[in-house]
């Protein structure tokens, strides 16, 4: 009976380690995409925690629309489900919010939303944080000419074809990165709605971001060609936009040179990982070899008489 209950007791100590390592796999197993577009600012990215504009009119209003709660969970505005039928999930006037109670504040219909100034006919580049990367294809619509920020987002609003896609993009420091060219004689404020269909997720995700579209030519009047592999400048936004971001621009990428001290190649650091002893001098392992040579030698001397007595003895 003592064996078997000693046996049980192993079981179990073995089940409470390997536990946490299951649910660990099962969570990341059912782990979702988690994004948002940061530049052209998104509104879920400009009123979230991270958000710079969280404390404009705009932004305000959206959370006192919401019951007072904020979009702390920037990243999360997504629709399981919808294989390709936005149309039919999402209703018109929710555009926004993606037809989610949780984000509802996000569809209220006002000029004051916080914008990012694009140049119209020109190439851009959209950044789309992750927090969670999975493959799917992203598409871009504007809104057609004649949009009214004063009105509810349909989706006769939007174009019918996207003006970008891309499927699959590459991840750079935490975001996608979707290239394409705007509209040429679209000009003034609009929506540029993203579409992120998951392929290794069942999920959908949308995103308003409200731009303003300048009109003209670039470089003193001449059209700037697109220069193969090149990605276009970044556009100065009509106001400060930031949205989350992995890394503030002005963190160094490396320590200080003087936060660490200089060893020559081959030389012992002089302090290891905390709570570890410093690493041991030359002279005192050179001493402590020495030490263990010589107790070595005293055992192996002891065994010899021991040996030697026997022998005699017999």
């Amino acid at each position: 009976m003592p064996r078997m209950t000693a046996h049980r007791t192993a079981a179990a100590a073995a089940l409470a380690g390997v536990l946490p390592l299951l649910l660990t796999a099962v969570a990341a197993g059912t782990a979702q995409a988690h994004g948002a577009p940061t530049d052209p600012v998104s509104r879920v990215a400009a009123c979230g925690p991270e958000g710079a504009q969280g404390g404009s009119a705009a932004c305000r209003a959206a959370v006192a629309a919401n019951g007072g709660s904020a979009f702390d969970q920037w990243d999360n505005l997504r629709v399981a489900d919808v294989r390709g039928r936005d149309r039919e999930v999402v209703p018109d006037g929710q555009l926004c919010s993606a037809g989610l109670d949780a984000y509802r504040g996000l569809n209220i219909a006002r000029a004051d939303w916080p914008t990012t100034t694009l140049k119209a006919g020109a190439r851009f580049t959209l950044t789309y944080r992750t927090t969670i990367p999975h493959e799917g294809t992203f598409d871009l619509y504007l809104t057609k000419k004649g949009y009214d920020p004063t009105a509810p987002l349909r989706w006769s609003d939007l174009s019918a074809e996207p003006f970008a896609t891309a499927t699959d993009p590459k991840l750079t420091d935490g975001a996608y990165r979707i290239t394409g060219r705007l509209p040429a004689g679209l000009t003034g404020r609009h929506v540029l709605y993203t579409v992120w269909r998951n392929s290794s997720t069942p999920d959908t995700y949308y995103s308003c971001s409200d731009v303003v579209l300048a009109g003209g030519t670039e470089r003193g009047g001449e059209p700037v060609a697109d220069q193969p592999g090149s990605e276009p400048a970044a556009e100065p936004p009509s106001e400060p936009v930031t949205g989350p971001t992995s890394q503030p621009a002005s963190e160094p990428a490396v320590a200080p040179a003087s936060s660490q001290p200089v060893t020559a190649p081959g030389s012992a650091p002089a302090d290891e990982a905390a709570g570890q002893p410093a690493a041991a001098s030359a002279e005192s392992d050179g001493g402590n070899t020495a030490v263990l040579l010589g107790g070595v030698a005293a055992v192996l001397a002891l065994l010899a008489l021991g040996v030697s007595a026997f022998l005699r003895r017999r």
